[in-house]
């Protein structure tokens, strides 16, 4: 628009210049034809002015149709980016809610088990309770592995000792022992060493505590008499079994020599397995006298059986016999009462005939 004023204006300018021009010759005394060429000239650079005016304003409304539909195509294009920009930020935000509440039932969870591992650590930081823990396991254990009448629980001896749990093996070996205490603390102490001095330190009380421990459970549980020669040390942790495997051997060797065998949850279910199996063993053993007298009363029904079916095929045998002679009879009688029907004679004849087959009849 403003490009078509300024065209305008500068065609009217060259108007009036060019009639300025005119005057001016013509005041001079310029001849016609001068004027004349003027004119042509103004009036080609006005028709060239107009020409251009018009391309200008077909260009310009071009232009504007052109860039009025990019226009649209950009403002489409933008709604659509938008529509998707702000569908996926309401999944993301969906996703992310759901995600939320995972990490907070999580968190809740986490909590808890905090709670638990910190209820956990009460527990096994009291001697009371840590024992009251031990035995729960032990009983789990042991109840799982063996039928009710192979154990007993907190079962008095007869020095006066109650055991945690009793294994009630026959002689021999008898009944085995097994304790369910074990010296944390001290195994605590080594862990949480910090320095080679801390842990030395650690290490010797832990061995300390051991060895007391053992010597104990030898001394209560090993009972000449009425129990087996040996007792079993439960440590329901599996770390201070490793531990004790691992770095002391000493440890291990005196309660060899004391008799008193170190288990864990594994290694106690595999001795309950082969205790099992021996108790299995044993009842077998007791049944075989039973087995034996049944096996021989048994035997005894068989040698009767056999003279039973022997005398019952005699007595088919002669029942057979006298079947066979029953038959002989009655092919005789039908033999004699056919010679009878076919015999014609007079009567006297015939009355001696029937007396002859009534007698050979009798005979037979």
């Amino acid at each position: 628009m403003n490009e078509t004023i300024v065209i305008v204006l500068v065609a009217a300018a060259a108007l009036a210049a060019g009639a300025a021009l005119a005057l001016l010759l013509r005041g001079r005394g310029g001849g016609n034809e001068a004027v004349a060429a003027l004119a042509r000239q103004q009036a080609e650079l006005v028709g060239r002015l107009s020409a251009m005016a018009e391309t200008q304003a077909l260009t310009r409304t071009e232009l504007t149709a052109t860039i009025n539909e990019r226009l649209d195509q950009v403002s489409q294009r933008m709604g659509q980016s938008l529509e998707a920009t702000a569908q996926k930020t309401a999944e993301t935000l969906g996703t992310l809610t759901t995600r939320l509440s995972v990490i907070d039932e999580a968190q809740k969870n986490i909590t808890e088990l905090s709670s638990q591992v910190v209820g956990l650590q009460d527990i096994l930081a009291n001697r009371q309770a840590r024992g009251a823990f031990g035995e729960v396991q032990l009983n789990d254990i042991v109840s799982n592995a063996l039928p009710p009448s192979a154990y007993s629980f907190q079962t008095t001896l007869g020095n006066g000792t109650r055991a945690d749990c009793l294994i009630l093996l026959p002689n021999p070996p008898g009944p085995i022992a097994i304790d369910a205490k074990f010296p944390l603390d001290a195994y605590h102490g080594l862990r949480n060493a910090k320095g080679d001095a801390e842990r030395t330190i650690a290490a010797r009380q832990f061995r300390g505590d051991l060895n007391k421990h053992v010597a104990a459970i030898a001394e209560k549980y090993i009972v000449p008499g009425e129990t087996a020669e040996s007792a079993l040390m439960f440590l329901p942790s599996e770390a201070v079994y490793a531990e004790l495997h691992a770095n002391f051997p000493d440890v291990l060797t005196k309660s060899y020599q004391a008799r008193v065998w170190i288990v864990s949850p594994t290694t106690l279910m595999a001795t309950l397995n082969t205790v099992r199996a021996v108790l299995k063993d044993v009842e077998m053993r007791k049944q075989a006298g039973v087995i034996q007298k049944y096996v021989a009363l048994l035997l005894g029904d068989v040698g009767r059986l056999g003279d039973r079916v022997g005398n019952l095929e005699r007595h088919f045998q002669q029942a057979e016999k006298d079947i066979g002679e029953i038959r002989k009879s009655a092919d005789a009688i039908t033999s004699r009462g056919e010679k009878i029907e076919a015999v014609e004679m007079g009567e006297e004849d015939a009355a001696d005939a029937l007396t002859a087959a009534s007698r050979d009849l009798l005979e037979g």
